[in-house]
């Protein structure tokens, strides 16, 4: 984003004119996505977006109000975890954790997808917007490729996930919604290069299941 940042509303702006031209801007909403990285902090109602990222996304979030659009964001409890095995644990990525993992400011977190999508939320706020509406473009578990990418976390992330996000309990700083979360992957892909991105997938390339997921509240 640091080398192309300064044309990413310029372009959103020519589709939405493109759309109102053709009288579709009520049916088709503009907005692009983004990896979590964008931001930063600790606790979630601490989160920023980082200072290299903050002029384009005060831009963007300006286009998102005017227009009605969503913001939207890939969450990876996975690579979160990965990263900082000392101080996440595996309950809490898999949303398996019965109890408060973090408490912050009267909002307490016991599943790490809600405190990077709330993370996201506050870094909206400290801008100035807080009624974006933010959407899941991707979510997901490799199911092999590395000791805790198995068949078994996979499944297990991805149920709660649905079961979660179908539950209308939202997130702790936006609660009492449901949030409109995408899966990633529905097929493995075998010609990426070899390790967990292969496997994220609910089936093989040959059209076999990989792990049962029920897409049912």
């Amino acid at each position: 984003m640091t080398t192309y940042g300064s044309y990413l509303v310029p372009a959103m702006t020519n589709i939405q004119t493109a759309l109102q031209n053709a009288n579709l801007q009520n049916n088709i909403k503009v907005s692009t996505t983004h990896s979590s990285d964008v931001s930063n902090g600790y606790p979630p109602s601490n989160g920023v977006f980082k200072d290299e990222f903050k002029d384009t996304m005060k831009s963007l979030l300006q286009f998102l109000s005017d227009h009605g659009s969503p913001f939207m964001a890939n969450i990876y409890p996975y690579f979160s975890y990965i990263g900082n095995r000392g101080s996440i644990s595996l309950d809490y990525a898999l949303f398996r954790s019965t109890s408060t993992v973090v408490p912050d400011n009267g909002r307490n977190y016991k599943y790490l997808f809600d405190a990077l999508v709330d993370t996201l939320v506050s870094a909206m706020e400290a801008l100035g917007y807080r009624n974006i509406p933010l959407i899941v473009t991707e979510s997901g578990w490799p199911s092999a490729g590395a000791d805790v990418a198995t068949v078994d976390n996979a499944r297990t992330y991805n149920n709660n996930l649905i079961r979660h996000v179908l539950s209308n309990e939202g997130t702790p700083k936006r609660p009492g919604t449901s949030i409109e979360t995408y899966i990633f992957a529905l097929f493995n892909e075998n010609q990426k290069n070899a390790g967990t991105e292969q496997h994220f997938g609910l089936f093989y390339p040959n059209r076999q299941l990989v792990y049962p997921v029920n897409f049912s509240p």
